[in-house]
């Protein structure tokens, strides 16, 4: 469970440019994943063997400044209570602002990690400049010039000298079903459906995050925990439409849980915020399921369920084998299959092959289908093996790697959903030198 990071700060200092810097060090060492940009504003990052979840709040608001000025208090605040740590960056050559000065306000309230961070610093001029951000009121700054990176270092390193040791968590056996989704999309309704009036079957587990409410659930021969993100937050708060509230809220629950139970609402669609929340889920390599909610207020004709799920299936691409079912929480109407597919997709989740039956199964399609050959060189694949992770991952041991491209590997990804049923879980494929 890693830690949260929140970039904050006003439009144009360069919050994205520090961020790309530092996830992109992390994607270097990690093969890419398929689907990684397609949201730019959520990351991992590590340093020093530290891994953190990195935000950046500046992604997420769209709109002149004025409609800025309202919309970033609210990040900023929101930010302050979902984060483990903040940096607050400003830039040297505007100086001061009064949003700096609002922004400064709120954090100084605080007692979390605020670092204060003086960008585009890239010479001894601009070093003296920055002295004038000692009236923000936050102690000690940090001076970076994230265009090529100079002075992230030191800053990277009091950031995790910072951040909170989570504690390690005791080894749950239950498995941890997260349900999320936009806001009123019915997640309160799902769960309220499931667990009905029997409370009495249910401990309520605080989260090891103070916003995850843990439900214990047991009916019907299921064990598992349900990791709730519904109604966490006090609603007064932030206006229910930001994009940035839902994304942040889902962040930990799905970093935590074993699958993602996504609930959608049926007239709304599969649009830009429910898929940044299944990329999420995507990335953090979760099982997943789909849930489409009050099915039954929509107009129906005889094709209209395979026309929506055909239409969700174009927007996943290329991760298209996932479970759709279409739910009514308040009619209870396939409740009980969405609890059941959600088990199946643990199970193909944690599920180990033999590595004697992937040979045997695999080798033959192999030879018969080889890797294309490149650069008149032809790639022999020799032997494949499951590696020992959480998640399904592969490694498929060759003579030439490198020359194997994303074509092919989606092909063996495939062939593997073909034969060992992987549905509603990423499945990753490595190339490994024999």
């Amino acid at each position: 469970m890693s830690n949260i990071v929140a970039i904050v700060g006003r439009p144009n200092v360069g919050k994205s440019t520090f961020f790309n810097r530092l996830i992109q060090r992390r994607e270097a060492i990690v093969d890419a994943v398929s689907g990684v940009t397609r949201d730019r504003h959520y990351g991992k990052s590590d340093w020093n063997g530290k891994e953190f979840s990195l935000i950046d709040t500046g992604g997420y608001v769209l709109g002149s400044d004025d409609i800025f000025e309202a919309e970033i208090d609210k990040q900023v605040e929101l930010a302050i209570d979902e984060a483990d740590a903040i940096i607050f960056m400003v830039d040297v050559e505007s100086g001061v602002t009064g949003m700096d000065e609002d922004v400064a306000k709120l954090l100084r309230k605080i007692n979390k990690p605020v670092f204060l961070v003086v960008n585009k610093v890239d010479n001894a001029k601009r070093a003296e400049d920055a002295v004038e951000f000692y009236s923000l009121g936050l102690g000690e700054y940090y001076t970076i010039a994230s265009i090529n990176g100079s002075g992230t270092g030191e800053l990277l390193d009091a950031l995790v000298e910072a951040l909170p040791e989570k504690e390690k968590i005791v080894e749950e056996t239950l498995p941890r079903f997260a349900v999320v989704g936009r806001p009123n999309a019915g997640k309160s309704s799902f769960i309220n459906a499931l667990i009905g009036e029997d409370r009495y079957i249910v401990t309520d587990i605080a989260g090891t995050t103070r916003d995850a409410i843990d439900t214990k659930y047991n009916r019907f021969g299921f064990e598992f925990n349900l990791v709730d993100t519904a109604g966490i937050r006090r609603k007064a708060k932030v206006k229910e439409d930001l994009e940035f509230y839902s994304v942040m809220r889902s962040v930990r629950a799905i970093e935590h849980s074993d699958v993602c139970l996504i609930v959608l609402d049926a007239s709304r669609g599969f649009d830009g915020q429910v898929q940044n929340i299944f990329w999420l889920a995507e990335r953090n390599r979760k099982g997943i399921v789909i849930l489409v909610n009050k099915w039954d207020l929509v107009e129906k004709d005889h094709k209209s369920v395979k026309e929506y799920e055909k239409a969700i299936r174009q927007q996943m691409e290329p991760f298209t084998d996932v479970p759709i079912i279409f739910i009514s929480a308040l009619t209870k109407q396939r409740i009980f299959k969405a609890i059941e597919t959600a088990v199946e997709v643990y199970q193909n989740r944690t599920k180990k092959i033999k590595t004697s039956k992937l040979n045997e199964v695999l080798l033959p399609i192999i030879e018969n289908y080889p890797p294309p050959a490149y650069k008149a060189k032809y790639v022999k694949i020799k032997y494949i093996m499951q590696l020992p992770t959480p998640q399904p991952q592969f490694a498929f041991f060759c003579n030439l790697p490198q020359y194997v491209k994303d074509p092919y590997k989606r092909f063996l990804e495939n062939k593997l959903r073909e034969h060992f049923d992987f549905t509603g879980v990423p499945v990753s494929v490595y190339m490994r030198k024999k």
